[in-house]
């Protein structure tokens, strides 16, 4: 089936063309540098950039796939989580295609799309698996047993592992977004020139925190004075994203291995490790994951660095798991935060 999907969760503005596994199109707007001078997202101007771009975007995605909306046979839509002025410009557009088409229409939890990217043309991989996604709104290890659902192993219990590398990229003078700016950085530093905590490493769930780490790094910024952090700012930059990269690896090689000491996961049942949203771009954390998976016998998925950020071709990967409403049974949807 060919699908027509809208992604506006957070910044970006994205439409796909799926048809089965294979993409056919993919448009990714970013409004980073609309952003980039408040250091973060500002969700009302996120808003307003969707509410300017979404049109031209659907209309970019069906010509790249050389097809019409009268072409696809359903239309899906990320419904939540995520801001919830951005949600809205997509649910709505969604929802006034889907009926001028009478089309039937799949509402997609985002967090689904990011596990159902790993579904898609090249080398699809089959439950089951891990999949660990981490992005600026979202930290979490899912096992994935079906292709339409998954199971919360572990989640963030304070702030997500992209939002923390933001934070960090802005204590550092280094820019928005922070994931890249830090990784840049980084390449010119030493890792253990500092010593960030490395938070739950000995807690024996799968679950993550990050404030701490944050912290760490403001009150070090903070000691070192503005001249001197400046003179190490690659080297604060390299340890900080090892810290971070540290944590997600640690719970990551736990959960591989069966669970956690509160509870036990099917022991050997996981064959393989995928990894999901933004921060899953992040070469030390796909070298670090690399690693872990040799070591462990574990088949390996990377999905293409497009699919890792947000975008339309995983909600519609998605939608081909989930029951679409058909027409006017959606007209009532709303988004959810």
């Amino acid at each position: 089936m060919s699908i027509l999907a809208i992604e506006t969760s957070c910044d970006d503005t994205c439409a796909a063309v799926v048809d089965g596994a294979l993409v056919l199109s993919n448009v990714i707007s970013s409004q980073a540098d609309a952003h980039a001078r408040f250091g973060g997202v500002v969700p009302e101007v996120a808003s307003r950039h969707h509410l300017e771009l979404v049109n031209p975007i659907v209309d970019a995605a069906l010509a790249d796939a050389g097809a019409e909306l009268g072409d696809v046979e359903s239309m899906a839509v990320t419904r939540g989580p995520g801001l919830i002025g951005a949600l809205l410009v997509g649910v709505s557009t969604a929802k006034a295609l889907a009926a001028a088409a009478r089309m039937p229409l799949a509402g997609i939890d985002h967090l689904h799309g990011h596990v159902a990217a790993n579904f898609l043309e090249p080398d699809p991989l089959e439950p089951p698996f891990l999949c660990l996604i981490a992005s600026g709104g979202h930290t979490l290890l899912a096992g994935v047993t079906s292709h339409d659902s998954y199971e919360v192993l572990g989640q963030t219990l304070d702030d997500a592992a992209g939002e923390a590398l933001d934070k960090g990229a802005r204590l550092l003078g280094l820019g928005y977004p922070g994931g890249p700016a830090i990784q840049r950085e980084a390449q010119n530093g030493d890792p253990e020139a500092f010593e960030f905590p490395i938070a739950m490493r000995d807690d024996p769930s799968l679950d993550f925190s990050f404030s701490g780490l944050k912290t760490a790094l403001l009150y070090t910024v903070r000691d070192l004075g503005e001249e001197r952090a400046r003179e190490l700012r690659a080297d604060l930059a390299a340890s900080y994203q090892a810290a971070v990269v540290d944590q997600l690896v640690v719970k990551l090689r736990r959960a591989a291995r069966g669970g956690s000491k509160r509870r036990k996961l099917p022991g050997g049942g996981w064959r393989a490790v995928a990894l999901g949203g933004g921060v899953a771009a992040n070469s030390l954390l796909r070298d670090r994951v690399a690693g872990l998976c040799e070591r462990e016998d574990l088949e390996l998925k990377l999905v293409p660095l497009e699919l890792c950020t947000d975008n339309a071709a995983m909600i519609a990967s998605a939608a081909r798991y989930v029951e679409a409403v058909p027409y006017p049974r959606y007209l009532d949807w709303d988004a959810r935060a």
